[in-house]
């Protein structure tokens, strides 16, 4: 009896340290994020194993979360569901049924995943592109990019830019019922990315002449030049999105070689010859005092350009959007930005907040303070109702122009508030009581001119 209950105290005990994950103190139900964080590292575990083991890929193995996830294209009393093609690349497609008093909205929008994982059919995405669609009378657009490994970059890019650019075209503008001057582009982590450089492609694309009314970026990757910034140290261990995974994702972007990804995890890869690009990713001066935490800047550490020149996707700026300079910022769309603290990815999005800012971009930032990675689209509701951590964000657009200010969309119930309004003409966005994580009184979206 003494020995069961001694092999009893060791399992749980050696199942309490598996499932123990240190979790941010304003982080409302911590016992909850654990236990995803536990799924997420237990299929983290087999996949390193399968991999070892040359029975898989690591990446193969982590889409069978997103195969799991996978809901079929069922339409409803509200909108119509389709899976279909768009310019060659696959695409679930939202029509809504409500009839139309005029031309519809439209909104493209490409999925997250780190380039390697997830669908345009996982719940998360379905459920936000119907909601979107239905609430909106919104023609909603979201792309199944073809994934690495078994597709590098710029193939993730080239996908999303065909069908913005297809989808663009007064035809099938036209074809689909969509006032052209009211259409965004939208995407979260590595979708996020691919939408920051959609935008700032189309600016050059003189074959384009359908202007985007808004860019939506939901905790956006958008820089791989520096991997030390205070949010990668801060978050480093930080559940769902780890430094060390969110390194495996940008570096299977580029390539399966190993040696740069020991060479990003070192932040060793940039050739001195790129040298100037730093200007455009320096925290120092980018990120606001409160968010350098103490840290400092020590400038970079330059490794070999042979790297550099058999992968140059990391220095270009259709992978990495930091890096455009402030003349190629000009004339992008009104733009929203929603930031977590508790994510790697918070300095990109911040810095580029800044940038878009100093180049004359309206701009709409906001920032959760107790938000996580993947928070927008977790599949786990019940981390929606710990304090607001959970948030769904759509993009709508009035007629006119609109209201948008972290005052009228609290992230946070009792948080301070934002001391000055913005004016995001003409796009403004409005967080959707999505999953139930938040309540429909929190919006508050006025139309009126200021």
């Amino acid at each position: 009896m003494g020995a069961k209950l001694l092999c009893l105290c060791i399992a749980f005990t050696l199942v309490a340290y598996y499932i123990y994950s240190p979790i941010p103190e304003n982080v409302e139900q911590p016992w909850k994020l654990m236990l995803v964080s536990t799924v997420f590292r237990t299929l983290g575990h087999v996949a390193e194993a399968a991999e070892r083991l040359g029975l898989a890929n690591y990446m193969d193995v982590l889409m069978l979360f997103s195969t799991a996830e996978h809901v079929a294209p069922t339409s409803d009393e509200n909108v119509t569901v389709t899976d279909t093609e768009l310019s060659g690349v696959a695409v679930r497609l939202f029509l809504p049924k409500k009839p139309a008093d005029g031309l519809r909205r439209a909104v493209l929008y490409f999925h997250g995943g780190g380039w390697c994982v997830g669908d345009a059919g996982m719940k998360g995405y379905d459920f936000l592109a119907r909601r979107t669609s239905s609430q909106l009378n919104a023609v909603v657009v979201s792309v199944n990019y073809r994934l690495a490994p078994k597709y590098h970059f710029p193939v993730q890019f080239e996908d999303v830019y065909s069908v913005s650019k297809f989808f663009l075209q007064s035809r099938v503008l036209s074809q689909y019922g969509v006032d052209p001057t009211r259409v965004c582009v939208a995407g979260d982590s590595a979708g996020g990315n691919l939408a920051a450089a959609v935008a700032q492609k189309l600016l050059e694309d003189s074959e384009v002449t359908t202007k985007l009314k808004a860019q939506a970026l939901i905790y956006p990757a958008l820089q791989t030049l520096d991997l030390n910034l205070p949010s990668y140290h801060q978050n480093a261990d930080m559940p769902v999105l780890s430094k060390s995974l969110m390194v495996r994702f940008w570096s299977e972007y580029f390539t399966s070689d190993p040696s740069l990804r020991e060479a990003i995890t070192s932040n060793r890869h940039v050739p001195a010859q790129w040298g100037h690009l730093f200007q455009f990713v320096n925290w120092s001066t980018l990120l606001p005092d409160r968010m350098k935490k103490g840290h400092v800047y020590t400038g970079p550490v330059f490794g070999s350009p042979a790297l550099a020149k058999k992968y140059p996707g990391f220095l270009d700026r259709r992978a990495a959007p930091l890096l455009a300079a402030e003349a190629q910022l000009r004339g992008l769309p009104p733009t929203y930005i929603l930031t977590c603290e508790h994510d790697v990815l918070r300095d990109d999005g911040v810095m580029y907040a800044t940038r878009l800012k100093a180049a004359g971009v309206p701009v709409t930032h906001e920032h959760a303070e107790d938000g996580f990675h993947w928070a927008a689209f977790h599949p786990f509701p019940l981390l929606c109702h710990s304090n607001g951590l959970v948030t769904a964000c759509a993009i709508i657009f009035s007629h006119s122009c609109c209201l948008v200010s972290a005052r009228s969309l609290p992230l946070v119930p009792g948080a301070p508030q934002a001391a000055e309004e913005q004016w995001a003409e003409p796009a403004c966005v409005a967080v959707v009581e999505s999953a139930h994580c938040i309540p429909a009184a929190w919006l508050r979206v006025s139309t009126a001119r200021p």
